[in-house]
């Protein structure tokens, strides 16, 4: 089975990251796609991150009765900061039977070349990329820079998923601010935050 791997720290999950999710599997070559949770790293104090195991639920029960979406926890147990080469390593030993490819936004795209062993990635994994909006930042530092490294390599894809400008830090602050985030949300993922009075403070 191909499977593409969405890395994030999903604090919340949104129909954002959930609609990118649900394209790569309809609309590629890919079977399956797991929305993999980033740890916590210990080292760093994140107030407004959710425990590992609450996030993971919210994935959970935001892609109930998809069969083409799966929530991992495959990070949890590995060292910590985790490196995605040391997860694809981990991963693929410990499921052989599948073929493991990389989904990520294009701004990861523009930083791949510092990752650790970025090559190795390029050399044994397909990347499927999805479009974004750029910060005022991220214009800059693209303006600073002549192109895109890899955009024409053959492991890479460059999708045509919607442009997503939805953010996890956007609905937290609106959620502390009591204001309405239920379509920013799935159905699911509003009433367990709502229960669990999440983000509120």
């Amino acid at each position: 089975m191909k499977v593409g791997l969405y890395f994030g720290t999903y604090n919340p999950i949104h129909i954002g990251h959930l609609i990118i999710a649900n394209h790569m599997a309809q609309n590629s070559e890919l079977d399956q796609v797991w929305l993999v949770v980033s740890p916590q790293n210990p080292l760093k104090n994140k107030a407004t991150l959710l425990a590992d195991y609450h996030r993971l639920a919210l994935i959970e029960t935001a892609i109930e009765g998809n069969p083409k979406l799966k929530a991992s926890n495959i990070e949890f147990d590995l060292p910590k900061p985790s490196y995605t080469i040391d997860t694809l390593t981990y991963i693929q030993e410990k499921h052989p039977e599948h073929e493991f490819s990389i989904i990520m936004g294009e701004d990861n795209l523009r930083t791949l070349h510092k990752w650790k062993n970025y090559d190795q990635i390029l050399n044994h994994f397909n990347i499927f990329v999805y479009p974004r909006v750029l910060t005022q930042q991220e214009l800059q530092n693209e303006s600073n820079q002549k192109e895109t490294p890899f955009k024409d390599h053959p492991k890479i894809t460059i999708t045509d998923a919607p442009v997503m400008k939805i953010s996890a830090s956007f609905i937290r602050n609106a959620i502390k601010e009591k204001k309405d985030v239920r379509y920013l949300l799935s159905e699911p993922v509003h009433k367990y935050l709502s229960e669990m009075h999440f983000y509120e403070k």
